[in-house]
């Protein structure tokens, strides 16, 4: 793969630059594209605003974490195919090397008391951080009431009928095709933001500089593959298909391509198949995960290496089981971002292509309104194993229902998860500070309990 876009910067210049975007990636996907935009659009002014808006669309579409898809997409429109390979790398290796130690020190600490109490504080805080984000990407999405429409279709199927990602996803974008070519307004809205500054110095009209082709369509494919693979064959081959570490490689193989939405939307799938399915977790330890990852920089999806962590830690067949654990969250991130690599190099030439057609911004907006309702859902998911104890599931043909036990009401998780809400909504408080001051309050709860 050589792909060139004419080196718009110099290379060591633009590894410095997302080396530090990575450092301060906090606060999920809304914060991480927030500080993308105002390191190369605002400040820089090397993307346009228009180009900037066109590739997250582009990113909000395709499975997995946009906020590190983006990062390989810019990398590649500056760099090319080295660019968007440091980019994304540098994207997710300060929260890898993180969140590995945090796992680990969840796992050999986990059970002491003011461990459990900086998690019982930190939980909750996510609640309302999920509920940020949603109320973010909502405002922003939800500009007519059939996009308002797609985002609570999306949520009752997902919470109510239980339908699968790939077909809400797949719904809402024919809905967004289908009024973009009858009522382009429905769905894409007004066009959003405008771009007064200085000339970016990839200007938004200039070409990709890539012209795409099935040959290239072709290696791009299979070196993909090859190294996407790779590990898990290499598993497989040392330890025997029925260990831990090729069950896990596959499943996260798979979940990287069926899961849409970014971290919200794959956390919402892979708690209830982790935990009901696979039994490499208990319900709240995912909760517990994702607040060790907000606590880390870089992309939130990063909480499932917490899970091959976990999983692999605690079923390691004959190696070690920090060996095992440690390989485990190294295969599950491994599996989970090469495919970001290889969706976005194949795709991004003719995403450029089609910066100007109104029915294709269509369909990624009828998909991003979806995205919402996803998000809502997650939000659900995370509130029901938060702030109760106990949870029953109530079943009428194809509805299914999970409903709280009132009387497992736990009061210090609501009290703390009004407080984050507070902090974040009404003081704007940094996603840092509101799990600090929590989580010590958890600690505080637990002490005196």
């Amino acid at each position: 793969m050589s792909d060139r876009t004419g080196g718009v910067v110099p290379l060591g210049v633009a590894a410095r630059v997302w080396w530090s975007i990575a450092l301060r990636s906090f606060g999920g996907p809304a914060g991480q594209i927030a500080v993308m935009h105002q390191e190369l659009v605002e400040r820089r002014r090397w993307v346009g605003e228009r180009r900037f808006l066109h590739a997250l669309s582009f990113c909000t579409v395709l499975p997995g974490p946009e906020a590190q898809q983006l990062a390989v997409y810019l990398g590649w429109l500056l760099n090319g195919t080295a660019g968007g390979l440091i980019a994304g790398t540098l994207f997710v290796l300060p929260g890898y090397l993180a969140l590995l130690a945090l796992s680990i020190a969840y796992v050999a600490w986990g059970d002491t008391t003011g461990v459990e109490g900086l998690l019982a504080g930190i939980a909750p805080a996510v609640i309302a951080i999920v509920v940020q984000a949603l109320w973010r990407i909502g405002r922003r999405t939800l500009r007519h009431h059939v996009a308002a429409g797609l985002a609570a279709g999306a949520f009752v199927a997902l919470a109510v009928v239980g339908l699968p990602f790939p077909l809400v996803i797949a719904a809402a974008a024919a809905v967004g095709l289908a009024a973009g070519r009858l009522r382009p307004g429905w769905v894409a809205g007004p066009s959003a933001g405008t771009d007064d500054g200085p000339a970016p110095l990839l200007a938004d009209d200039a070409g990709p500089g890539v012209v795409a082709s099935w040959g290239r369509a072709a290696r791009i494919v299979g070196l993909g593959v090859v190294v996407w693979f790779a590990p898990v064959a290499v598993a497989a081959v040392a330890f025997g298909r029925s260990h831990v570490l090729v069950d896990q490689g596959l499943f996260f193989s798979g979940t990287a391509l069926v899961t849409f939405g970014g971290a919200y939307a794959v956390l919402s799938f892979v708690a209830r198949q982790a935990v009901d399915v696979h039994g490499w977790l208990l319900p709240g330890e995912m909760v517990h995960g994702l607040a060790l990852a907000e606590t880390t920089p870089g992309p939130l999806v990063l909480v499932l290496e917490f899970v091959g962590f976990l999983g692999a830690h605690r079923a390691p067949g004959t190696l070690d089981p920090w060996v095992a654990g440690t390989l485990g969250a190294t295969i599950v991130v491994w599996v989970t971002f090469v495919p970001c690599f290889l969706l976005v190099f194949l795709g991004a030439p003719h995403v450029e292509s089609l910066r100007r057609n109104a029915i294709v911004a269509s369909a990624f907006a009828g998909v991003s309104a979806a995205v919402v309702g996803v998000i809502a859902n997650l939000a659900l998911f995370f509130a029901l194993h938060t702030l109760f104890d106990r949870t029953t599931r109530a079943e009428s043909g194809p509805v299914s229902v999970e409903l709280p036990v009132c009387s497992s009401l736990d009061l210090p998780a609501l009290g703390i998860a009004v407080l984050a809400a507070v902090l974040v909504f009404r003081r704007r408080w940094g996603v840092p500070a509101v799990l600090a001051l929590c989580g010590a309050l958890g600690v505080a709860v637990q002490l005196v309990s």
